[in-house]
Formats: C-alpha cells, structure tokens, sequence
C-alpha cells in the first residue's frame, strides 16, 4: 500500500469516528453514534438495551481516548488518531476491537430486533445511520453473512472490525 492509499484508508477511519464532522473525535461522536441507533431501531435511551448502549459508547470512548488522546483535552484530533490509535489499530487490531466490544455487543442488542441474531438487513442499518454509504453497508452485510444463513454473530462483527481498523501502514 502506498502512502497515499493509507492516509486515505486513516482519514475513513477518523471520518468514522468523527461523528459530527468538526475535525477532532470526542465523547460526543459516541454519545452521537448511540443515539443514531437507538433512533433507527425505535429504542429509547432509558430502556435497559438503551442505558447500556450509552455505557458501551463510554466505554468505546475512553479507551480511544486511552490510546490517542496524547494531551489530555478529552478530544483526539487527527494527528492524535494517526500517531497513536492508528499506530495500535495496526499493531493490534484485536485489541482494539476489544476496546470496542462493550459498545458494539450494545449496538447488536439493539439491531437483534427478534433475538436470534442480527440479520443482514439490520446490520445495513447500523452502518448507514454511523456514516457509511449504502453501496459499502450493502457489501459489508453481504460479506459479514458469508455462511448466507441470515444472521451475524457477535464474533463476525468484532472480528469484521478489527480487520477494518487494521491499516496496514505503507513502509509495513
């Protein structure tokens, strides 16, 4: 991968952080991201799949903040997330995903709307209301369902975004 392709691929992964576009990520993007979901699934906040939504968004956020926040603002800028979180997004994606787990186990909680596993449909629907296009969420459903037996397992999706998060960078 050239240096090109991985600035592009880093600035995806910021962008999907970076909510609400005001160029830096905070505990508002996640706090965003959780009330995007429960709006879409017709959840609310003070339900129990709600409250621990926003605990895993929390969660999300402070080990983001753990790994990138370098000065302490409560705010990773773009030149944190590059030199620290895609620096460990590289050197151990699973990790990272386990950073993420809490909240994304929440988000499956939500999207599962009859308990048996999240289906490709809904996990289009999770993608689009957290910024991706429909073209990609299309696709990631359609790869994460690769036995095609309609459901996703928490294990798909950890492992699905571990490999996202994990950019490989140019001189690697």
């Amino acid at each position: 991968m050239d240096s090109a392709e991985y600035e592009r691929k880093i600035a995806a992964r910021f962008a999907t952080f970076d909510q609400d576009g005001n160029g830096y990520i905070d505990r508002e993007d996640f706090s965003a991201a959780a009330k995007a979901v429960l709006a879409e699934f017709g959840v609310t906040a003070r339900s129990d799949k709600g409250q621990a939504l926003f605990i895993g968004a929390e969660a999300f956020w402070q080990g983001m903040a753990g790994i990138a926040d370098v000065d302490g603002d409560q705010r990773v800028t773009r030149e944190e997330f590059v030199t620290g979180a895609a620096k460990r997004l590289h050197d151990n994606p699973q990790r990272f995903a386990e950073i993420a787990r809490q909240f994304l186990h929440a988000v499956i909680a939500v999207a599962d709307e009859d308990g048996a596993g999240v289906t490709p449909g809904a996990a289009v629907r999770v993608l689009r209301v957290l910024g991706s296009d429909a073209e990609v969420a299309g696709k990631v459903a359609a790869y994460l369902d690769a036995d095609e037996d309609g459901r996703i397992s928490e294990e798909q999706i950890l492992a699905a975004f571990a490999g996202y998060c994990g950019v490989e960078p140019p001189d690697a």
